[in-house]
């Protein structure tokens, strides 16, 4: 994608000057989130890091810039008659927040299996919603009936000009604050955040300003615009932490822009997106949720690519599950040897447990839980496997206790993460 064209081509369907009228149009009504330098990122990552934290907005996300500025766009006869889009996800917090403050009728469509929490809270905003379908695509096309049937006006969560437009204006705060940025990078889902960021930074560089690259990422397993922009055809499936750019399909028109205007796309593992989510609370204290750490997945899993560049990340959404969001926490101590599950060979008899736990005292390790398994083994009779969850101070620590087990004679393994 190095040798996408240098200028936008006239016949794209979102200008600068739209992106401007949309931040004139909606700044009024939005959080000016603020755009801060990260010294420990950058420190860890060799680059000059800058977070923009979208997480920050009312409803948690930058999904309410395009939703609102498609909004305020409308006749008063669309206005009256409603919208109505169909999500999950943080569209439907900000279509349904916005169009409950400015009055104007919202339905929101969703799959039956949406968890209940997401149905609350957009029905929290005002909304109405309609579960219909196992299957987004199902919702979907149920929004597009009911669109047709009553009227409505569809709000499309990325392919729609004015939408593009209104997600651009997190790319004209983020030069505002810091000129100096030289490289962009932005989650990609359907393509509308990254369309409206390269729109802007495309702008800024022909009106005379240095260049600024504009990098997408995608999960590994949703690798969907790195397919439609290379030609490629990996699968688009699985359980991914980023599930608000898990898009199996991105957009026609935003397809379009990504192609003219956006120099490259990285693609990132689960295991760099739990780890920029915990990094992210952990430096910065703030909560991200999988698609909005994917920036800095991208910095940690490629950083040749951005060694001492001043890059500018989005950090698009905040809302993830508190039990997933615990789950990564746990999962990332666990990689750093602060937590572990150590599997102990022992004879059953009294005292044994007392003797093992003895080595924990020593190495000043603390003893979270212990399993024991006497039935479920293929151990002699007489044999007992104990796991024991314990917390040290670091690796170092973790592997001076197994080392004085070992030592002591006790056949032991740590049970790992995937």
């Amino acid at each position: 994608m190095a040798t996408l064209a240098a200028v936008a081509a006239p016949t794209l369907p979102v200008s600068i000057d739209d992106v401007r009228a949309a931040h004139d149009r909606i700044r009024a009504s939005i959080v000016r989130t603020p755009t801060l330098i990260s010294r420990t990122l950058s420190q860890m990552t060799g680059a000059t890091v800058y977070l923009k934290f979208e997480n920050l907005q009312f409803t948690a996300a930058y999904k309410e810039r395009g939703a609102l500025n498609t909004l305020l766009q409308l006749s008063p006869e669309a206005c009256a008659k409603g919208v109505i889009a169909a999500s999950a996800g943080n569209h439907a917090q900000g279509l349904a927040y916005h169009a409950n403050r400015l009055g104007i009728p919202a339905t929101i469509v969703m799959p039956t299996n949406t968890p209940t929490v997401k149905v609350t809270q957009t029905e929290g905003h005002g909304a109405k919603v309609v579960l219909h379908g196992d299957t987004f695509d199902a919702a979907y096309a149920h929004a597009r009936v009911l669109e047709g049937e009553c009227g409505f006006t569809f709000v499309h969560p990325f392919d729609d000009p004015r939408v593009i437009a209104g997600q651009g204006t997190t790319a004209i705060e983020m030069l505002q604050d810091v000129p100096d940025i030289d490289l962009m990078v932005v989650p990609i889902g359907g393509g509308g955040l990254i369309s409206g960021v390269a729109t802007v930074t495309r702008a800024a560089t022909q009106e005379g300003g240095h260049p600024i690259e504009v990098v997408g990422v995608e999960a590994e397993l949703f690798p969907s615009m790195y397919n439609r922009i290379n030609g490629t055809t990996m699968p688009c499936a699985g359980d991914t932490l980023a599930e608000g750019i898990a898009v199996k399909e991105p957009g026609g028109i935003t397809s379009k822009m990504v192609a003219e205007l956006v120099d490259d796309i990285v693609l990132v593992s689960e295991r760099s997106l739990e780890m920029a989510v915990s990094l992210l609370l952990q430096i910065e204290k703030t909560v991200v949720e999988g698609a909005g750490a994917a920036g800095l997945a991208a910095l940690l899993q490629h950083p040749e690519r951005f060694k001492g560049r001043t890059v500018g990340i989005v950090l698009c959404g905040g809302n993830i599950d508190t039990r997933l969001l615990a789950n990564v926490l746990l999962r990332d101590l666990a990689r750093s040897g602060r937590l572990a599950r150590l599997r102990i060979r022992l004879q059953d008899q009294p005292g044994a447990l007392y003797n093992v736990a003895r080595i924990f005292d020593q190495e000043r390790v603390n003893i979270i839980e212990v399993y024991h398994q006497r039935v479920f083994t293929t151990l002699p009779a007489k044999g007992l496997i104990t796991d024991i969850e314990c917390e040290a101070r670091d690796r170092a620590h973790l592997d001076r206790l197994v080392a004085a087990l070992k030592a002591a004679g006790y056949e032991t393994s740590t049970v790992e993460l995937a």
